[in-house]
């Protein structure tokens, strides 16, 4: 994988990962291609100065981002990742998970253990307080992707709209989602990790990594009766894989 430096630099290495597997029918593209659309996103609210301080925007979203490329090209090559991610990664070769379990176990590895870390990172020296803003500006735009996700993909797939009308397993699913995400929070652990002493540093981001871990069987265990309702709307989505990631993509 060729250096990251630069927002751009994550845009194209994205595009890879979605060319690469739309070419080969792989799921791990559904989260590159949602990923990508935040990344424009972040650019975008860079160069409008929606953010307090651009550069430092930037440089987090690298530091972010090379920690997900890091983890994806490492797992490709048999390489020891992260159990967050592994987890993640994993999911990619079982065929019954829904676009939307595979699109929410990679934000819970990202934002849960990959977003704090990288904050700190970008404080280095600092005092973290004042990334504060940017950073609810930034993991705004990550958490405000669950409904969006679910709406775009009850558009394309129509079984899953007949089903969150008639139940709302679904969403109670989601919901559980949601309020781990929030109990754990990602600026707590930022702000953990920033008051840590570097020889400390591993055991407690080790300690995070296990945690994360465990909250992802949310995603992959629900249930008997959401696993049921899910495994409807797998059935009922249509396309190839490589099709879907075009979906997310645009």
């Amino acid at each position: 994988m060729k250096p990251i430096t630069t927002i751009d630099d994550v845009i194209n290495s994205l595009d890879s990962i979605i060319k690469e597997s739309q070419a080969n029918n792989d799921p791990l593209g559904y989260f590159a291609a949602l990923y990508r659309r935040v990344t424009i996103k972040v650019k975008e609210g860079i160069e409008n100065n929606f953010f307090d301080d651009g550069t430092r925007m930037e440089k987090l979203d690298v530091i972010f981002a090379s920690r997900y490329l890091d983890a994806y090209y490492a797992f490709k090559d048999h390489k020891v990742v992260t159990d967050s991610w592994k987890v993640a990664f994993d999911l990619s070769k079982n065929y019954w998970p829904i676009v939307l379990q595979h699109l929410l176990i990679g934000m819970n590895a990202h934002i849960n253990l990959d977003l704090g870390i990288a904050a700190a990172a970008v404080s280095k020296g600092q005092n973290i307080e004042n990334l504060k803003d940017d950073f609810d500006k930034i993991n705004e735009i990550l958490s405000s992707l669950v409904t969006k996700v679910e709406n775009d993909l009850a558009e394309i797939w129509p079984t899953l709209k007949k089903i969150l009308k008639f139940t709302r397993k679904v969403d109670n699913f989601l919901v559980d989602f949601s309020m781990e995400l929030a109990r754990d929070g990602a600026w707590k652990f930022a702000k953990e990790i920033a008051a840590t002493p570097d020889d400390k540093l591993e055991a407690v981001i080790v300690k995070r990594d296990h945690k994360v871990a465990d909250n992802a069987s949310i995603i992959t265990s629900p249930g008997f009766i959401v696993g049921v309702i899910l495994g409807v709307v797998r059935i009922g989505e249509r396309g190839s894989v490589a099709d879907k990631i075009e979906d997310l993509k645009e």
